[in-house]
This record gives structure tokens, sequence and C-alpha cells, in this order.
């Protein structure tokens, strides 16, 4: 039987700039590819091909940094074979949070940590299976249908609003939202606002 393998854009060891985590030290390994294709995502460069990776040779990679903690991102990682990288990850000894769109409903039930950032579709499974939905927010959010994903909030379940691209407009949109809805939390991108990737 062949091993599974996948396209990765990239593998950088830095800090998780967003959301719950911020701050932690963690490796990212971004895989390529997303048909979403949303105006202002900052990873386009992830849409392409990639390089595909077999279980040693990403092994390898990921052995060569400090840090037990491994952030899959994209891209969106659920367009690829997500549980048997979850798998693999975990057997290994990483602690493993997912970044995904939640479009598509697939088993996560060994990540550690899950954030969904609904874009133009989002899976209701999968909403239900996240510790944070992020929601981007600019001057063309749908208000009305943000707050729907205030129903998904539970003990397990927290909102985070993150202004689109750290733009002030956008970071006082955020502000009046989350005073308007105090059990949310705000995301900004700190990575950006401290200048490294």
């Amino acid at each position: 039987m062949p091993q599974p393998s996948w396209k990765v854009s990239e593998i950088f060891y830095s800090i998780q700039g967003e959301g719950q985590h911020t701050g932690m030290p963690a490796v990212f390994l971004r895989l390529s590819g997303c048909s979403m294709n949303c105006s202002f995502c900052d990873t386009k460069y992830a849409f392409g091909t990639g390089k595909k990776m077999g279980q040693e040779a990403l092994l390898k990679d990921l052995a060569q940094y400090p840090a037990k903690a491994v952030i899959i991102t994209g891209g969106e990682p659920t367009e690829q074979d997500l549980p048997a990288l979850i798998a693999l990850l975990k057997a290994h000894g990483y602690t493993v949070h997912l970044e995904t769109n939640g479009a598509n409903d697939c088993d996560i039930s060994q990540a550690d940590f899950v954030c969904v950032s609904p874009k133009k579709y989002v899976s209701p499974e999968m909403l239900k299976k996240a510790d944070i939905i992020k929601i981007v927010v600019g001057k063309d959010t749908d208000l009305t249908d943000l707050k729907k994903y205030y129903a998904y909030e539970n003990a397990h379940t927290r909102i985070y609003l993150q202004p689109e691209s750290n733009k002030q407009e956008n970071i006082d949109l955020c502000v009046k939202l989350l005073k308007e809805h105090p059990s949310a939390r705000l995301s900004l991108q700190m990575h950006k606002l401290i200048n490294i990737r």
C-alpha cells in the first residue's frame, strides 16, 4: 500500500501571531492549495502546487526545530489527507493545531486545537468541532451574517474577531462588535505588527 504524501508550500519556525495561542513558538506546516480564493487572502502564494513530501521527509524537516507544537495551515489543509497527517504527527509526539476555513467536514478528532475561520462557505459540523471560530472583519463583512456564528459559542468554543489587514477602520469595527457581544475576543495579527514571519 502506498504511503501518504502531502503537497507542502513551506515549513518554518516562528510564533503563533493570532488567536488564543498568540506568542506560542510553533512549527508552521503550510499545505498547498485552496479552492476558496478569497480576495483578502494573505497567503495566495500557497495556492500553487507545492512540494510533494512523504512521511519521512516531512518528519525530518520538522525534527530540525525544537518546538513540539505544529500548526497545520494553508492554503486549506482539509483539501488533502488531513486525518493521516494529524495521526502521523501525534504518533511522533507533536501537539497539533489546525487552521482551516471549515468548508470541508473531515475527521479532525486527533487535533489538539482547531481554529475554524469561515469564508464563503463553512460546514456547520466543522463549526461544532472548533475550539475557536475566527472571523475576519472588514468593510465588506455582512454583520448580520456574522452574528449567526454566535450560536456556536459555548464552554468549548469561543468567537474571535480579527480585523482584516490590521487596518484601523477594521479594528474600530471589531471593537464596536466586541462591546456589543463581550464574550467574544479580539485577534490582531501580531506577527505583522512586530514584523516577523
